[in-house]
């Protein structure tokens, strides 16, 4: 399976502090790399390219010289990021995450990965409990209702590519989860270091 990474968006929510979102180092690490890092531990993934734009030069240059694949786009949207970049791959299905979740991990991404079955699904989300963001004291900025739960999008998907790219609209399943590594993305200031001293308190540097 191939894996894409989104990279190109603006980062407006970060706020202006010199630094591309995902160059951002948490535990002395680019956020990118700690998810670049972890997908390509995965036996189930085949490939991977990285979403960029006009928006994340660093981040692309950053890339390309650990020889990780890049894909420019025009950095506008997110949907219209994901149909470029889906126009550059050629597989059926592709695993898509964004490049700001510093705690994924290669063993919750094969657990995700196992839940998929292209027999029967077109795309299936990983959604996060609530209750976890509850505990690492984080307000999430977007929840959804699922069986009468409170439910946060992780942003970490399977897509049938081509379909996608025809329009049409895929069937949803969802993967539920209270896995830290899924919980915590890096969009703000705020975020950032709460996210750094949680791998203080971890006293880890990888993902």
């Amino acid at each position: 399976m191939q894996a894409l990474i989104n990279a190109g968006g603006k980062g407006t929510r970060m706020g202006a502090c010199g630094t591309e979102k995902p160059m951002q180092t948490i535990g002395g690490k680019p956020v990118i790399k700690r998810v670049v890092d972890a997908l390509s531990g995965s036996a189930s993934i085949d490939e991977i390219a990285v979403s960029v734009s006009e928006h994340t030069l660093e981040t692309e240059k950053y890339l390309k010289s650990i020889g990780v694949r890049t894909i420019r786009t025009s950095g506008e949207n997110f949907m219209e990021d994901l149909h470029e970049s889906f126009e550059a791959l050629d597989g059926e299905f592709v695993l898509t995450c964004p490049s700001d979740l510093p705690f994924i991990s290669t063993i919750e991404l094969d657990k995700f990965i196992s839940e998929f079955d292209p027999g029967k699904m077109e795309s299936m989300i990983a959604i996060v409990d609530k209750k976890a963001f509850d505990k690492l004291d984080i307000k999430p900025s977007y929840t959804r209702d699922y069986y009468g739960s409170e439910w946060v999008v992780s942003g970490v998907s399977i897509m049938d590519r081509e379909k996608t790219l025809r329009g049409v609209y895929l069937q949803e399943s969802f993967y539920e989860t209270d896995s830290l590594d899924f919980a915590v993305n890096v969009n703000t200031q705020e975020e950032l270091e709460q996210a750094r001293k949680i791998i203080d308190r971890k006293g880890c540097t990888k993902a």
